[in-house]
């Protein structure tokens, strides 16, 4: 796809892949054992791609919903747009500040209130403290946590996570949004609010990534869809096409 808008985030031609051990030791006592026979082997090792030579380009103002089956590169995709993972080839280029909710309690230091995680997770997301206080109260208006907020996160549920990730990744002003199947934890209230909270950001300007498997969310708030299937992208363009290409290729996910 084509925009005369500016250019956010571009993937060129980018694989990743991951190497593991098959046999590789599993206690300690193993390993000592090896090492009196002399065997210093690891076991044999296997590569698994992931994303195999992928090209995607997004704009500002874009509303993006990625679909596809579990294990075809769509967390791994994200990953690697926020910096969590480095690709094996090819090339990442992005242009502007990114809010990533990817995982329950990333970013999160266990032992720490939600309250001081708040501090911490806008600091790993490159705000200062100063910036931060302005908008703490917003952040704990939004999550509903109320004096819960004063917990450690250890003791936190995962809707709770949620509502505190969601709060901090939507209340700091990042121009780039992405989101990874967050919204499938949590009361139905709460994933209502927060799929407003997100439109509403589009509406403002924001760019947006979200990775569902629920059509509705395709259809109702983006404005294009990209399916992956096989490592590959297999669809990139109108969101009720879109999910019509997740849906026929995949029989399981029709609603």
């Amino acid at each position: 796809m084509t925009s005369s808008k500016k250019l956010l985030i571009e993937l060129d031609r980018v694989s990743k892949k991951f190497t593991y051990w098959e046999n590789s030791r599993s206690s300690i006592k193993t390993i000592l054992a090896d090492f009196s026979k002399f065997n210093f082997s690891k076991g044999k090792s296997h590569v698994l791609t992931v994303l195999d030579d992928v090209s995607l380009k997004i704009h500002e103002g874009e509303f993006v919903g990625i679909m596809g089956r579990n294990g075809v590169g769509k967390s791994t995709l994200l990953k690697i747009i926020s910096a969590v993972y480095s690709p094996t080839n090819g090339e990442v280029r992005i242009h502007g500040k990114i809010a990533p909710l990817l995982e329950l309690g990333a970013g999160f230091a266990p032992e720490l209130s939600g309250h001081e995680n708040i501090f911490l997770n806008a600091a790993i997301l490159g705000y200062n403290r100063a910036e931060t206080l302005k908008k703490v109260d917003e952040i704990i208006e939004f999550s509903e946590l109320g004096d819960k907020i004063f917990m450690p996160v250890k003791n936190f549920s995962s809707g709770m996570l949620v509502r505190l990730g969601f709060a901090i990744a939507t209340n700091m002003d990042a121009p780039i949004l992405l989101f990874d199947e967050i919204l499938a934890v949590g009361d139905l209230g709460f994933q209502i609010k927060c799929l407003n909270r997100i439109n509403d950001l589009y509406k403002s300007g924001r760019t947006i990534v979200l990775v569902t498997h629920n059509p509705t969310q395709i259809e109702e708030y983006c404005n294009r869809c990209v399916v992956f299937d096989n490592k590959k992208i297999v669809f990139d363009g109108d969101p009720k096409f879109g999910v019509k290409v997740y849906q026929e290729g995949f029989p399981e996910a029709q609603t």
